[in-house]
């Protein structure tokens, strides 16, 4: 696509996320309309058109993607939908920015991939973790100049901090009908390990819900839950190190997420909301503040790095759909160890 050519977006389901960042920030680059949106209902649709501006408003997903209106389509959805529409819009012709997590399960990412593939004219993008992006650089250098030797032992916690709160209704990420196989911060945490070190080979997990009814709020109905609440994980990884990832949202006092990176010759550690990092070396007694660079923070650029991937002025970073299908399919291992009782390998098989 030309740098001089409009580029016309359509939102499908307008979220905090989008209407936060996607939508303000698509609007304040030169050359991109939003022209459509349509959300769960009507009226919410309405609110978002007339909040925004955005001139069209469509009654169903299906509609808006298969109108001439639009050559990029914004997939701001919980992930039930992200695979229906992206296929839909892939087929239609038209660009692609979805909302993380990429999909439901590892089947529906591959078919997203394949379809991306089937289209390489078109851009193809997912929302990134985000937690990460102000420190991932300077993690990354340090490794790839062997400040930590060979990486021995990763040691990650997800941890809420909260106590299991058996009153609160079902959210849509405790529900398997619109989240699928994602669970709590796992898909969140390792899209950031995949950056730093690379990817997971055989995956040992166990899992437990401790809420295990939620009332519905839409039906008013007592709900089982299916998706847990604390999730342990022992990960062989290919880079040769050994991982141990914890996620919970019923360890109350628990200390804030953080991640240790274990090595032969030195240790790195991060705490989630920190712009700084903390290491030491062979030698020495305590850890020591690493600074970030300015040159290496980075930071939140989903919206300008979609348009200028679409123009062609940059190759997708944060994140790729092959990423995406490798944490799906990571997700998706820990679902079926935890019900099997067995490890299971990477590349997941069907």
């Amino acid at each position: 696509m030309a740098a001089s050519e409009t580029l016309r977006v359509g939102i499908v389901g307008a979220g905090d996320n989008t209407r936060k960042f996607h939508i303000p920030r698509l609007q304040a680059i030169p050359g991109v309309e939003i022209v459509s949106v349509v959300n769960r209902s009507r009226a919410s649709s309405e609110r978002v058109a007339q909040q925004f501006g955005i001139p069209k408003v469509y009654d169903t997903w299906k509609e808006l993607v298969e109108a001439p209106d639009t050559n990029a389509i914004v997939i701001g959805t919980w992930p039930y939908l992200h695979c229906p529409v992206t296929l839909a819009a892939l087929a239609a012709g038209k660009h692609v920015l979805t909302e993380a997590r990429m999909a439901m399960n590892a089947a529906e990412a591959r078919r997203m991939l394949a379809a991306a593939r089937a289209h390489p004219e078109l851009t193809c993008m997912i929302v990134p973790s985000p937690f990460s992006l102000g420190v991932d650089a300077t993690i990354q250098r340090h490794i790839a100049e062997g400040y930590l030797g060979e990486v021995v032992a990763i040691e990650l916690h997800g941890n809420a901090g909260t106590f299991a709160d058996f009153t609160a209704p079902l959210h849509w990420r405790q529900n398997r009908d619109l989240s699928g196989e994602n669970v709590l911060t796992l898909g969140i945490w390792y899209e950031a390990v995949l950056r730093w070190v690379g990817e997971a080979t055989r995956v040992m997990a166990r899992t437990k819900t401790v809420v295990r009814q939620r009332r519905d709020e839409a039906t008013g109905e007592l709900r089982t839950v299916t998706i847990p609440d604390h999730v342990e994980i022992i990960a062989d990884m290919a880079c040769g190190a050994v991982a141990h990832f914890s996620f919970s949202a019923v360890t109350g006092l628990a200390r804030p997420p953080e991640v240790w990176l274990y090595g032969t010759e030195g240790t790195l550690y991060w705490q989630q909301g920190s712009a700084t990092l903390a290491g030491g070396r062979r030698g020495a007694t305590a850890l020591a503040e690493i600074l970030v660079p300015p040159e290496e923070r980075g930071g939140w650029r989903v919206e300008e790095e979609f348009v200028n991937a679409v123009r062609g002025l940059e190759p997708v970073r944060r994140t790729t759909f092959e990423d995406g299908v490798r944490y799906m399919e990571f997700t998706e291992a820990v679902a079926r160890s935890a019900a099997t009782g067995q490890a299971i390998a990477l590349p997941l098989r069907d």
